[in-house]
């Protein structure tokens, strides 16, 4: 009886761990899109959205419910199985991505671990492979519409994910290596010693790493200067085209997880994680949980920095950049910090 009651309690707090992780990150969503429109609004001198609710808060919502309620257009030609599934794979991917993502440190209640959905030990690899196959979402839009820019915008992403997916997961291999593991409370573990200096992006000597890990998540995540796919100058709005209502939210619900995922990422690989930039009074006082997302506030910031004043890139130029710079460039690194690391294991 008593092991009946304890799977209770483990199937009763898991259920609302997710629930809770989900409600967070769709909320988290909402308001990365306005704090976006917020940066932007004042790096064009003005104010951005502040009409909806006290300073623009509630413009997510408002958005939300407008989408919810415009009418769903499907075009005639159009294959429509393939139509509907395609923006539920780009969201499933994105949102299965998360689960993997630890938020702090192990805190157990009840055997349950608070912090994630799932702790496993090739955390990474997952993240990866669930990323890559997010793209097969755009893919099938672009396809199934049968539009040419749907199909050119379909294309163009599916060639970025080939190009940029080698040089980000070649650009992660050195913090792996000096980590020795695929978890990522590993790797985080693995930039505890001397605070802000052992992070990776410091005192792993990782600084072009995360350079190339950046670019290659802007072009991942299809964000300027790297906007391709949908580039509104050239396609219209690309693989997204021919959708509306609440098949296009879910399109834009992927791509910001997505983007909130990479940035969670970005945390972890190259910033300490939920660690603080050092272990003093009054920086220790203040939770893990709340250090790990300014830090991801921060990395999304940057995001939206580089969309205000970066010009879109030619496409010639973001496969060349791909494969001729990153990806030569992240072989170097990973042989580098194998040297490296091979010549302080064998020092007395």
């Amino acid at each position: 009886m008593s092991h009946l009651t304890d799977f209770q309690t483990f199937l009763l707090l898991s259920i609302l761990k997710i629930v809770v992780v989900l409600v967070i990150t769709l909320t988290a969503v909402a308001y990365t899109v306005l704090l976006e429109r917020k940066v932007l609004g004042r790096m064009q001198n003005r104010w951005g959205p502040s009409r909806v609710g006290p300073f623009g808060l509630l413009q997510p919502l408002a958005d939300g419910i407008k989408l919810f309620l415009k009418e769903d257009l499907m075009p005639m030609a159009s294959d429509k199985p393939l139509f509907i599934i395609a923006p539920i794979i780009a969201l499933t991917c994105a949102l299965i991505s998360i689960a993997v993502v630890p938020f702090g440190a192990v805190t157990h209640i009840a055997g349950v671990d608070m912090f994630a959905i799932a702790d496993i030990n090739i955390g990474l690899l997952v993240i990866l492979g669930i990323t890559s196959i997010g793209v097969y979402g755009i893919a099938l839009s672009g396809w199934s519409s049968n539009n040419k820019f749907a199909l050119l915008g379909s294309l163009r992403a599916t060639s970025q994910v080939i190009s940029y997916e080698l040089a980000l997961g070649l650009s992660l291999v050195g913090v792996v290596l000096r980590a020795g593991s695929l978890r990522l409370r590993d790797i985080v573990a693995s930039q505890s010693a001397h605070g802000a200096l052992s992070w990776n992006v410091f005192g792993g000597f990782q600084i072009v790493a995360f350079f190339i890990y950046l670019m290659a998540a802007y072009a991942e995540t299809n964000r300027a200067p790297f906007d391709l796919p949908e580039a509104e100058s050239e396609l219209v709005a690309g693989f997204a085209v021919e959708y509306s209502s609440t098949p296009y939210l879910l399109f834009m619900l992927g791509e910001y997880v997505a983007i909130t995922t990479m940035c969670a990422l970005t945390t972890i690989m190259f910033l300490g994680g939920w660690l603080p930039p050092a272990d003093v009074w009054p920086l220790n006082l203040v939770s893990g949980f709340v250090w790990f997302m300014l830090k991801v506030v921060f990395v999304f910031f940057m995001f939206a920095m580089v969309k205000a004043f970066v010009p879109r890139y030619r496409y010639d130029q973001l496969m060349r950049l791909g494969w001729k710079v990153f990806l030569p460039l992240s072989l170097f690194m990973v042989v580098a910090v194998a040297a490296v690391l091979h010549v302080f294991e064998l020092a007395p």
